[in-house]
């Protein structure tokens, strides 16, 4: 067993950004802030299955070129190798949980 505490973990821009809460050996996952305007950043991966838990904010989740909103409740999952990205586009944060599956952290591809 392993006990970890979101607050021990940082985020990797200081206050917003993915903050890891495990990593390995079998999957990842951890929660991203994204503040108003800011976004993650076109990607896809080859091999890794991704899911996002969207709990705070509102935003747009963008799969291949489908865009979709997103609001508190909703779950969106993308299989490799779609490409994706996630933007903030209301007026306060946009907090999400996301989980990665197999654990390959070589595995991302930006666009």
């Amino acid at each position: 067993m392993e006990l970890v505490n979101e607050s021990e973990r940082e985020f990797r821009h200081g206050d917003h950004g993915p903050k890891y809460i495990f990593r390995g050996p079998q999957f990842e996952w951890g929660v991203i802030v994204f503040k108003p305007g800011q976004e993650l950043g076109r990607h896809c991966h080859n091999h890794v299955e991704e899911h996002f838990y969207f709990l705070e904010g509102s935003g747009e989740m963008i799969v291949n070129e489908q865009t979709v909103a997103v609001k508190p409740g909703d779950v969106v999952r993308v299989e490799a190798p779609e490409c994706h990205n996630i933007a903030n586009t209301g007026e306060c944060d946009l907090r999400l949980i996301f989980i990665k599956c197999p654990y390959i952290p070589s595995d991302k591809v930006d666009m």
